[in-house]
Order: structure tokens, then C-alpha cells, then sequence
């Protein structure tokens, strides 16, 4: 049960994305484009995210389970660390230039766009060369 409930939930998300037009990177560059041509929808699509979720997130606290059983894992660490803010711009100046981030780029790898299945395999590359570094430097070395 819990599998067939990810899956309808990803295929959700994904057909939510798809919607809301967050998979057209045009669309997002054009919502990112402050001093030119804005398209202020996807700010729209955000905050109708947020205001769902957000009850959802009160009900969850103080929770040790989910609905169907399983543990829940919500963030406990409140700080910024280095890790966190450096990341975070990364994350953001490769979405700003390619307007395309995971959740849309495996949509679009889904509906055959090799734009993403490049940006898919750069980050799986990048997944594996964090994996590597950190067992290095778990290694000592």
C-alpha cells in the first residue's frame, strides 16, 4: 500500500507541475526574469502550494506516524550551516540558468524531452560525486 500511495502521489505532483507549467523551463525563466518580460503565474502556483500544505504540517507535528504507518521524518535542525547556504545557491543559480530543477526534470524525462535527460544525468553525477566525498571524508582521507 505505502508504494502505491507514493506512486499516485509522485504521478500527482508530476501531473501538478505539469499544469501549473513549472515543467516548460521557458516558463520558469520567464517568472525568474525580474527585469524583463516577468510572468508572475508560477509566484500564484507557489503560494497556493504553501497554503496547502500548510495545514497539513500543523496536523503532522508532534506525530510519530503517518497514515499509513510509517515513521514520520520532518526536519529538526534549525540552524544554517554552511552546507545548507552553499547548496541553496547553487540549487538556485543552476535553476536560474537552465529553468528546469529535479521535480520538472524528471516530468520531462518522463515525456521524452532530452533536455532533461541531460539534466538528469548531470544530476545523478552530481549526487554521486556528494556520495564519493562523503565517504572519503568519512574515510579520513
Amino acid at each position: 500500500m505505502a508504494r502505491l500511495s507514493a506512486f499516485l502521489c509522485g504521478l500527482l505532483f508530476g501531473l501538478g507541475l505539469l499544469l501549473a507549467g513549472m515543467a516548460d523551463p521557458a516558463k520558469v525563466l520567464a517568472f525568474l526574469d525580474l527585469a524583463g518580460a516577468w510572468d508572475p503565474s508560477l509566484a500564484l502556483v507557489m503560494l497556493g502550494a504553501i497554503l496547502t500544505a500548510l495545514p497539513f504540517f500543523g496536523l503532522a507535528r508532534g506525530k510519530a506516524h503517518g497514515l499509513l504507518g510509517g515513521a514520520m521524518q520532518l526536519p529538526t535542525r534549525r540552524d544554517l550551516d554552511r552546507r545548507l547556504v552553499l547548496g541553496s545557491l547553487v540549487f538556485g543559480v543552476g535553476w536560474g540558468i537552465a529553468g528546469i530543477c529535479p521535480g520538472p526534470a524528471l516530468v520531462g524525462l518522463g515525456a521524452g524531452h532530452w533536455q532533461a535527460a541531460l539534466f538528469v544525468l548531470g544530476m545523478l553525477a552530481g549526487m554521486a560525486a556528494f556520495e564519493w566525498r562523503q565517504r572519503r571524508k568519512g574515510a579520513g582521507a
